[in-house]
């Protein structure tokens, strides 16, 4: 069995590399990349030199060139001592065109052209665009260099950056002692209460592995997930932050500060991350509060992550599914061609031919009439909103398995081994119990984790219609809006789901029948 697993995880697992590869080269080669543009709304308050400027910084930051300016390459210079601030401040004044050089600038120019021209970067000159005697704006001249990345680079660099484990040598500069701190008792507790914690200095995070009174009770941010970042989704925030980070009001309690301050507050100081020089640039903010440049922090918020939201829906869907779709089943399978297999069979083609919008506008449209709330509310209390979306999706969940149940049993009760049962004296419910039934589930349980593990992406429909804050929009808006790194990071995420759901089905499978055997090939 181990065996089975670990060659069906590992051809899973390059099957969605190469599924991924494939998107990459269909989203970032034959897709025009200005298209990411579209929703962003300072490129549209762009003009002239500082359009293509912009254009650049953004492609560089999401993956798409290397972008260097002719002012970064003077200061690389500085830093090496190549050239002294003088030097560097008199060749970065371009003129407004290449003939108002200086000479000093106009060799610096050479330089930059012939270095980065050799590297296959293609150089580009902006000069200055006048307009009657004043300079327009976004006219400055401009220097720069770019070179597309290769999409072979670009899958290395994002299934190597996939990954990131903090470490003390994370951030650069004078942090004092580079080390990690164990304490049984946080400080952000007042250091009274019990609660384990690993804190670091030189870390990216201050605070490493720490305890809370919220599921699973251990955190840890030794390990980040980079699935992508996002370009309009939630601009600049990675998607796996963004289907995973809390929502709704703000949370204040008490806590006590680094510095020992104590205060009402809604910051989470377990996500405390390094921002260089913020505790100077930010005296009057973070002094009273904090030692160190750990000074960025999330905060506490009373509901659930976009992920929480679709799975917990997603999850009370599919227990309401399997409890009442497999009974179903049954029952229409015991009463073939009678009244009962009818009217089951209706619902089933019911289910089948009309669009899921509809029968979910149905079921919102009775639920508003018997008075059951059909909005989602992040700020309310009330259980039965949750009611009509649970319904609503599991309304295909249990016509399949009602089809599938009545299938599977109806053919096992034409089989041999029930024949000589009923010889054997055995009455007809002795024989669906302890005979069909157990065979007839095999198949069904095959699908049980594929049905949990799929709650995470969310439904799409049922959210939009019940305004859940969940993760189903999050891959039809992200090709909505061309926030190709988004689409990535999802097809990924979905992908590893596929692959791992398929090997918990089939593992479920062997567990309930033991005939089912992985340890040995056929014959």
């Amino acid at each position: 069995m181990t065996k089975y697993v670990l060659n069906r995880l590992i051809r899973g697992f390059l099957s969605v590399a190469i599924m991924l590869i494939i998107v990459m080269v269909m989203i970032f080669t034959l897709m025009d990349r200005e298209l990411i543009f579209a929703a962003d709304p300072v490129f549209s308050k762009r003009t002239n030199n500082a359009k293509p400027t912009y254009m650049n910084s953004k492609w560089e930051e999401y993956g798409y060139l290397d972008y260097v300016t002719y002012a970064d390459y003077l200061l690389q210079l500085t830093k090496n001592g190549t050239i002294d601030e003088e030097t560097r401040a008199d060749a970065v004044k371009l003129g407004r065109t290449a003939e108002k050089d200086s000479d000093l600038t106009a060799e610096y120019v050479r330089k930059f052209t012939e270095y980065y021209t050799s590297k296959g970067y293609e150089v580009t000159r902006l000069d200055t665009v006048m307009s009657g005697r004043k300079i327009a704006n976004g006219g400055q001249a401009a220097l720069y260099a770019t070179k597309d990345k290769p999409i072979v680079q670009r899958a290395i660099s994002y299934f190597t950056g996939l990954l990131e484990f903090d470490n003390i040598h994370k951030v650069e500069g004078d942090v004092g002692q580079r080390k990690l701190t164990f304490t049984l008792h946080d400080p952000v507790y007042g250091g009274e209460k019990f609660s384990p914690a690993i804190m670091g200095n030189g870390t990216y995070h201050k605070y490493l592995l720490y305890c809370d009174s919220k599921f699973p009770y251990i955190h840890q941010n030794f390990l980040t997930i980079h699935l992508g970042k996002s370009f309009v989704v939630n601009q600049g925030i990675d998607v796996y932050d963004t289907m995973t980070r809390s929502q709704g009001a703000y949370v204040s309690r008490e806590i006590t500060y680094p510095t020992g301050l104590t205060e009402v507050s809604a910051d989470d100081l377990h996500t405390a991350t390094y921002v260089a020089g913020s505790l100077e640039t930010g005296e009057l903010l973070y002094a009273p509060r904090y030692t160190d440049d750990y000074t960025q922090t999330f905060t506490v918020k009373n509901g659930m992550s976009k992920m929480g939201y679709s799975f917990l829906f997603g999850i009370l869907a599919v227990i309401l599914a399997y409890a009442v779709g497999l009974p179903l089943g049954v029952w229409m399978a015991q009463r073939a061609d009678k009244l009962v297999d009818k009217i089951g069979t209706f619902y089933i083609v019911f289910i089948t031919a009309v669009p899921s919008l509809s029968y979910i506008f149905m079921v919102k449209t009775i639920g508003y009439a018997l008075g059951v709330p059909t909005t989602f509310d992040l700020e309310s209390t009330n259980k039965m909103m949750y009611v009509l979306p649970i319904i609503s999706l599991a309304m295909p969940s249990v016509a399949r398995l009602m089809r599938w149940m009545r299938r599977y049993m109806i053919d096992q009760k034409n089989s041999d081994y029930v024949r000589f049962a009923r010889s054997n004296g055995l009455t007809e419910g002795e024989i669906f119990r302890k005979h069909i039934m157990r065979n007839a589930i095999v198949p069904i349980v095959q699908g049980i984790p594929a049905s949990i593990l799929f709650s995470l992406v969310g439904a799409f429909y049922t959210e939009k219609v019940y305004s859940i804050p969940g993760t189903g929009g999050l891959m039809v808006t992200a090709i909505q809006t061309y926030d190709n790194n988004v689409i990535v990071g999802i097809c990924l995420f979905y992908g590893l789901l596929s692959v791992i759901s398929l090997v918990l089905g089939d593992v479920l499978m062997a567990a309930v029948d033991p005939r089912i055997s992985f340890n040995t090939k056929a014959r």
